[in-house]
């Protein structure tokens, strides 16, 4: 059974910082693939932090720097630490798995299960 919950949303200032976990059901866990995407309002949803199997990680350019991928094996839990937040940042973020065995930067295009979404909401 996949089952992906997110916790850590809420509503920051500017230039604030936050942490989002995703517990995730063993079988998700297992995963080859586990990332995080976020969807902001009358956007598409989009990549922004994953992790293989290995253990290698990617970000987009747009979070470089700031967001950190990160997975504690005995939890069962990846986090999205999250630095230096700005107004573009806000919306609603969604933990993702993938079955597929390919490397971190091609894990966006491969997730096959999403959990609800926690939101990160930033004000100026």
């Amino acid at each position: 059974q996949v089952q992906l919950v997110e916790s850590g949303g809420g509503s920051v200032q500017a230039g604030g910082s936050l942490r989002l976990s995703c517990v995730a059901s063993p079988y998700a866990y297992r995963m080859n693939c586990l990332g995080w995407f976020r969807q902001a309002p009358g956007q598409e949803r989009e990549g922004v932090a994953a992790i293989d199997g290995d253990g290698r990680t990617s970000v987009v350019d747009l979070v470089t720097g700031r967001f950190t991928i990160t997975k504690d094996d005995a939890k069962h839990t990846v986090y999205l630490e999250m630095n230096s937040l700005n107004p573009e940042d806000s919306g609603i973020y969604s933990c993702a798995a993938g079955v597929l065995g390919v490397e971190a930067p091609d894990c966006f295009a491969a997730m096959d299960y999403w959990g609800e979404g926690t939101p990160v909401t930033l004000s100026s």
